[in-house]
């Protein structure tokens, strides 16, 4: 049995002095204190819940498409040494073939920390599809993804679709198989957004891209959603994707409770700048930007911690942000019993930072796997 103590993120969503015990895989017990019961270097030092990232693509040079165990171990190594612990990697607009395959050894690896499958494509429109691949883009079948699903060992957590698409709205309000619609990559219309919302598809994927913008005379997914106190939104705030003020402007506009950050990363992350791949398509990074030839933004190249810690910047209180890289990711794909608070029983996955949130340890599983 091994304690922690600190200045803890609570399930309260504050900042509050206590105490962590840990037994095994598990927190046994979370104890409130009076600051003075912490020493000096305690006092300074933050307890935080291990962060979820349920959308992105890839980092340290591998990407989750590879679909190779070798790919999803580095890819998952990366993000726990920056305090990702929990993952869902997200497809790309793939054949049926590699679809398949990469549900099916994503099923086998053994990964701790993989907990599920995002599949970004490819039922999603022609005219936004972004940096998907247009050679495979196709009409919404619930029959197929059942298929995935069971390759995928019912890993597959959320299925993204663009609800104009013919088949789209049958295949939302007919799947039964444990999926989560996501709106995405979409020409919908508000009339078209408010049905498919009804329908089922609660959830946005990365607000802002990939849709029609919000305006007043046509509201678009952006408005529907924001309309229905169910639905939730990610948001990539890596600096490149959302102007600070739009950032602000939404967590006024949907609340920190319906906010899932997310890093939207690709296989550049944690790299040099130079010629990478994103779902079989080249893409030049220069910095902090990804681009197809096009010049098509190809997701970020920012990892979550990183995200998370520039949505503080933009001015988001730290509580909130750190809620919406946590609590609210592991709720959007039926993890939060396990995953995304500090409570006991749940698993001790547990970020040890100073109070500038830099990390100093990353546990998982109750065991220390990163110590700076």
């Amino acid at each position: 049995m091994k304690q922690l103590k600190g200045i803890l993120f609570t399930n309260n969503f504050t900042f509050e002095p206590g105490i962590l015990t840990i037994e095994n895989d598990r927190i046994q017990a979370v104890e409130l204190c009076a600051l003075d019961d912490l020493t000096e270097k305690e006092q300074e030092t933050y307890l935080l819940p291990g962060l979820v990232d349920i959308h992105f693509h890839g980092c340290a040079g591998y990407d989750f498409c590879d679909g190779t165990i070798e790919s999803m171990k580095a890819i998952a190594d990366f993000e726990l040494k920056n305090g990702i612990t929990t993952i869902c990697p997200a497809t790309m607009t793939l054949s049926e073939t590699q679809l398949m395959k990469i549900c099916r050894v994503a099923a086998d690896a053994g990964i701790d920390s993989l907990q599920g499958i995002y599949l970004e494509g490819p039922f999603i429109s022609y005219e936004k599809k972004g940096a998907q691949n247009p050679l495979y883009i196709r009409k919404p079948d619930k029959d197929w993804l059942k298929k995935l699903q069971e390759a995928a060992g019912g890993l597959v957590k959320i299925v993204a679709i663009a609800p104009e698409i013919e088949g789209a709205m049958e295949c939302i309000r007919e799947c039964d198989d444990g999926v989560r619609f996501s709106i995405a990559h979409t020409c919908a219309d508000y009339e078209t957004s408010k049905k498919a919302i009804a329908a089922g598809a609660n959830h946005v994927t990365h607000l802002y891209n990939a849709m029609p913008p919000f305006t007043h005379r046509a509201p678009g997914i952006i408005g529907a959603a924001a309309e229905d106190e169910s639905t939730e939104v990610e948001l990539i705030c890596d600096g490149v994707h959302i102007h600070p003020s739009v950032v602000r402007s939404t967590f006024k506009l949907f609340g920190a409770d319906r906010i899932i950050l997310i890093s939207d990363s690709m296989m550049a992350t944690g790299m040099e700048d130079g010629i990478y791949a994103l779902g079989g398509q080249k893409v030049e990074v220069q910095g902090n930007l990804a681009l197809l030839e096009n010049g098509t933004i190809a997701g970020s190249v920012t990892h979550l911690y990183d995200c998370m810690k520039k949505a503080i910047g933009m001015g988001i209180p730290k509580e909130d942000a750190i809620r919406a890289a946590t609590l609210n990711p592991a709720k959007a794909i039926g993890l939060e019993q396990d995953y995304g608070t500090l409570q006991a029983g749940k698993k001790a996955d547990i970020l040890v930072t100073d109070k500038a949130l830099l990390i100093q340890k990353v546990i998982k599983s109750g065991e220390v796997m990163t110590e700076k």
